[in-house]
């Protein structure tokens, strides 16, 4: 496959996407599995995340269908990734930009977003919360007070949860390229759940290129809801951005082949060997889907190629003991 440099772009969003797909014969090697993992590298992307392609096309659809006005408002709960992007997307297309996080995330993402000129509003976690670790609970009441919001400022709600141009992103776009970037060699896909757009868009996508491709949810080990496991530790840990031991609403399970658990304990470490082994310096939800992929390899997937994303950076969690 030959690719095309970029021309002059006009405007920052112009850069999301087109990210590299990275064979990880390092990790493989080091953990003495037989197969490949093929890593898109989505915190190349200018927000340093996979969420800067849901948040430009939940805006540009909303500004196509007339639903989001010239100058309106926009407001979303974020766990950090798509407010970094939404807070870039809006900021060159002339819309103010609320976020609303939990206390819980590492403070480089609230600081990151207001540089970008967004108004950053922090909600209290639970009572019992610790903090690092974003419970279920905690994302209820952010949400509580982002339904607030955008009722108060008569505001556009980016919601990646429930909007299909939330996982359109990834059915359009991210799947897309990894599949030509392959060259279509891909036997399965794997994906710590979030909201689930990266997770549904990839997966369907996928599928309709070869209906035997597996497709795997990824959870936390104390969240682990897809995979019919009760809540342990009150559904807390410390992968910001996922896990949130809800059904999520785009995802359909009929894509769903199998679930695989992932500890605290082996996503962080995992993290640390990706940026050791492979240069590439992600956060912990980036080493949880490695480490799944990792386990796949061990088990049912044992000589297949596995594909999945790289979905933020280290940079985001220098605060947090995730490199000490």
């Amino acid at each position: 496959m030959t690719s095309e440099v970029k021309k002059l772009i006009e405007n920052i969003y112009e850069a999301i996407g087109e990210t590299p797909l990275l064979r990880l014969k390092r990790i493989v090697k080091h953990y003495d599995v037989e197969g490949d993992i093929y890593a898109k590298l989505e915190y190349l992307n200018p927000g340093y995340s996979k969420k800067d392609r849901p948040a430009l096309q939940m805006i540009e659809e909303a500004e196509r269908s007339g639903e989001l006005k010239p100058g309106q408002t926009v407001v979303e709960l974020t766990s950090g990734n798509t407010g970094t992007g939404l807070a870039l997307v809006c900021g060159a297309k002339g819309h103010p930009f609320v976020a609303v996080m939990s206390e819980g995330n590492s403070p480089e993402r609230a600081r990151m977003m207001r540089a970008l000129g967004a108004e950053v509003v922090l909600v209290p976690q639970s009572e019992g919360a610790v903090e690092g670790q974003v419970s279920g609970r905690d994302l209820e009441l952010v949400e509580r007070r982002t339904g607030a919001l955008v009722m108060e400022r008569e505001a556009f709600r980016a919601d990646q949860f429930r909007l299909d141009s939330s996982y359109r992103a990834h059915l359009e776009n991210t799947a897309v390229e990894m599949w030509e970037q392959s060259d279509g060699r891909i036997d399965c896909f794997v994906d710590l759940v979030g909201s689930g757009g990266t997770f549904e868009g990839c997966a369907e996508k996928l599928k309709s290129y070869r209906s035997d491709i597996r497709c795997y949810v990824a959870e936390p080990a104390a969240a682990a809801v897809y995979a019919g496991c009760p809540l342990s530790n009150g559904g807390r840990h410390r992968i910001q951005g996922c896990g949130y031991a809800m059904d999520l609403p785009k995802i359909k399970r009929k894509h769903i082949d199998g679930c695989v658990q992932v500890t605290d304990e082996d996503a962080c470490r995992t993290t640390r060997d990706l940026a050791r082994l492979e240069g590439c310096f992600v956060g912990i939800s980036s080493g949880a889907n490695v480490w799944a992929a990792i386990q796949l390899l061990r088990g049912k997937e044992r000589g297949g190629t596995i594909a999945l994303t790289l979905n933020d950076s280290g940079l985001k969690y220098l605060s947090s003991d995730l490199f000490p």
